[in-house]
């Protein structure tokens, strides 16, 4: 009890932390939010009066902005404990509704990209491990280490310069056709895919390697030990070897590192999503910062820094359940 009370307590204070420094350091920014809402009202309607801009600059700021640093602090941090993130001076919208409409995009070209980045990885690792000090295992190590060494937003540049510009395979921006009505269709479905193609891509190309280095070497560990051996000493066929005692155990260290990769893909999708246009979680908090919008920017960090957080300790908590080896609720992090 004593462990899932201080996991959980420093998940919260991690959350809090973001919360606070991020209030502190957007508080901080130079400008006026008032000056701002002026200045895109007057850019989209230049006719509008005066006292249409004071009503509209007084129901945009909350009342509490200008009140001192630590009354407005906590008027946010109760607002943000109701779910309550504010308003969107650029989105004019509330913020909550706004990430709640493009969250599932993120969440579509990440759960992609994790998918596939671990079927390859972990197939590819497990074949190597079992063909160590071949060619095969030697080319294929060279590749992953080749492709884990391409930063990720570097991949997307080429990607779109070459399919998505040169040979015009797959569309270069976007999450669907214009053309195509938002809804459960195949061909909604069929058209979202074939957009998030080139995203998901970036992160796959550059993902799979660390995943099949990692797997190898689990794998290659796992076959040395003496409950392998005695398994071949007990005639059990190698299908069976290979599946049951050899990937299992192999891929039980993969599962921190899975929910890892999840909590920091959310993290990387703010700089893919830009690059491609796409517009979710990352396109969001690039639009809030170009337009000043300071409510927009601290819901989009918040909820990234939640997902990392969220994936952090569901890993460190069912990774002592799932491996019986390691002693759960012990002061060591799996991961």
């Amino acid at each position: 009890m004593n462990w899932w009370v201080k996991r959980t307590g420093q998940a919260l204070f991690t959350i809090w932390a973001v919360v606070t420094i991020t209030f502190v350091l957007i508080r901080g920014l130079p400008g006026d939010p008032g000056d701002r809402i002026r200045e895109q009202a007057q850019r989209h309607n230049p006719d509008m009066s005066q006292a249409a801009l004071e009503r509209l600059i007084e129901a945009r700021i909350p009342a509490s902005y200008d009140d001192p640093v630590h009354v407005a602090y906590w008027e946010y941090l109760t607002s943000v404990m109701r779910g309550d993130l504010g308003y969107s001076t650029f989105r004019r919208a509330e913020v909550a509704p706004e990430i709640a409409s493009v969250l599932p995009w993120t969440v579509l070209i990440m759960s992609l990209s994790t998918a596939l980045m671990f079927a390859i990885g972990l197939g590819l690792g497990a074949l190597m491990a079992y063909k160590e000090g071949s060619r095969f295992d030697t080319a294929m190590t060279g590749a992953s280490i080749f492709f884990n060494s391409i930063p990720y937003y570097v991949a997307a540049v080429l990607l779109i310069a070459f399919l998505g510009y040169r040979l015009s395979v797959f569309p270069a921006r976007g999450t669907h056709s214009d053309a195509t009505d938002p809804g459960l269709s195949a061909h909604f479905i069929f058209d979202a895919l074939y957009h998030a193609t080139l995203p998901t891509l970036s992160f796959v190309i550059t993902g799979f390697g660390i995943i099949a280095l990692t797997m190898r070497g689990n794998s290659i560990q796992t076959l040395g030990e003496e409950y392998i051996r005695v398994a071949k000493l007990r005639g059990i066929p190698d299908r069976r070897i290979a599946l049951r005692y050899v990937g299992r155990n192999a891929i039980l260290p993969m599962w921190t590192t899975l929910l890892i990769s999840i909590g920091f893909m959310f993290g990387g999708a703010i700089i893919l999503e830009e690059i491609f246009q796409y517009r979710g979680m990352g396109w969001l908090m690039f639009r809030s910062i170009e337009h000043n919008d300071i409510y927009l920017m601290m819901g989009t960090f918040l909820i990234v820094t939640i997902a990392v957080v969220i994936a952090l300790w569901i890993a460190d908590a069912t990774y002592g359940w799932l491996d019986p080896r390691i002693k759960s609720g012990d002061d060591s992090e799996s991961y």
